[in-house]
Formats: C-alpha cells, structure tokens, sequence
C-alpha cells in the first residue's frame, strides 16, 4: 500500500492530468538544455505565452497549448500566477492564510516563508512536488518559497494550475538572472523530439533520482541529500506508483488533505 502522503500526491497528479509526465522518464541531453536556455527569447500577453530558441540550428518555437500537448498535458485554462520576491495576496491566494494553513498554527501573525519540519508529512510530500517539478529551484529543500507555498495551497485546494503556462513564465524567470539553473531538462527532450532536433548529446544524462520523490528524502539532512545526490542507485519506478495508485482507486477519505 501507498504511503498516505504519497498516494495524495498521486490524486493531486491524477486530478491536474498530469500523469503522463511521471510515466515517461527522460534522459537529460545537457549540452542541448543549455544552449536552449543560452538563446531562449520569452513573449508573454493575456492569452499566449512564447518561446523561442535554437539548438545546433534547430529553430524550435512554441506557444503554450503546443506545449501543453507535447507534453501530453492540459494547457487551455488553469491558474498560472507567478509570484517573485513580492508574495501580493489575489483572488485565491491569501499570504498570512496560507502560511497559517502551512505551519499548522492560527496564531501565526505575519505572512512568511515555511521550513519543512513545520508542515505535515503528507505537506512535505506537496511542497517537494511544486519544488522539484512544478516550479523547480535548485537549492535547500528546507525551506519553502511564496512560491512553492502559493501553488501547494492551489493544488490543495483542487484548483486547476495551468503548467504549461506556469513553466514558460518560470523559464523567463530564469533567464533573467544572471546566474541560474536549467529546469525541466528531462521534459525538454520531449520538446527536442517534437522540433527533430538529432539528440546526440555528448554530455546525455538520466534524470537525478533526487529529481523525484521519495519518502526518505521528507527526513534527510543537508548533508544526507547531497551524499544521496552523488549516490548512483536505482532509480524510483514512477510508473509502477501511478498503477498502484490507479488500482486503489479513490477509496478512503482524504479529507485531512484536501479542501471540501
């Protein structure tokens, strides 16, 4: 039997479609991720978000609902905010709520960011989700960002998160600084595919299996993750959890999880 954590995120997935991208594990083509990001023009209105990039003189362009369907995913309607340094409460999103809701404390008088020991298991199992394939960052895991903490709540409450939309805003994001990481690199190939792109990667890697989920990873230390990172082990089967989670069906409450 699933973890009680774990088999909610597996709900979570299932309810925002989102199946297809834990099924199918890509191997990471670094040098191609790279150069992608390297020449990556972002456009954005109300009704479309746009890439635009080349790799080894591809030309790959693509709006969001082409995304959404290389990917094998919903794209055509869903929240997609994209909060940064500055956590502004809106419609659905209510700061000092959501950091009460997190912390597991009404008493909380302030809106603030959420270190994992705070929140409950199954929280913990939601917060590594947003952070690792939602709107994936690359540094500590201990504590949660506006961010993270906006789209857990989301998800939570059984809104429809348009992550396509919310994957091209995160990748403007990130080639606006001036040093970052490259996210979504597995889910990129994907795209590579689609363009034609020859993937011949000198520099071709598996997903990291710290990537993805797993319940040992809720109570390691600093020191422990990064010893796992550097760890080669077998990795976690995704899609003989998404069976599982298949064949269980919806049975059992999960009130204590999600909004009403």
């Amino acid at each position: 039997m699933l973890d009680h954590g774990l088999s909610n995120v597996m709900k979570v997935i299932k309810r925002q479609k989102w199946e297809s991208l834990f099924k199918r594990r890509e191997r990471v083509h670094t040098d191609d991720v790279k150069e992608f990001y390297a020449k990556l023009i972002m456009s954005h209105n109300r009704k479309k978000d746009v890439a635009k990039s080349k790799v080894r003189g591809v030309e790959i362009v693509f709006h969001h609902l082409q995304l959404a369907s290389i990917l094998g995913i919903p794209g055509n309607n869903g929240i997609c905010e994209y909060i940064k340094e500055v956590w502004e409460e809106s419609k659905y999103t209510k700061p000092l709520e959501i950091t009460r809701r997190f912390v597991n404390d009404e008493s909380i008088m302030e809106a603030r960011r959420v270190k994992s020991v705070e929140m409950k298991h199954f929280q913990r199992f939601i917060h590594f989700l947003v952070m690792k394939n939602v709107v994936p960052r690359f540094g500590k895991r201990d504590t949660s960002s506006f961010m993270d903490l906006t789209y857990m709540n989301h998800l939570m409450a059984r809104r429809l998160v348009n992550l396509p939309r919310v994957m091209m805003r995160h990748m403007s994001y990130v080639i606006s600084m001036k040093e970052h990481e490259f996210p979504y690199g597995d889910w990129l190939t994907m795209v590579f595919e689609e363009f034609g792109l020859p993937l011949v990667d000198k520099k071709e890697e598996e997903p990291k299996r710290t990537d993805y989920f797993e319940e040992t990873f809720l109570t390691m230390s600093p020191e422990e993750e990064v010893e796992e990172e550097e760890k080669d082990q077998t990795e976690f089967d995704w899609e003989a959890v998404i069976d599982e989670a298949t064949e269980q069906g919806e049975s059992g409450s999960d009130d204590q999880f999600f909004d009403a």
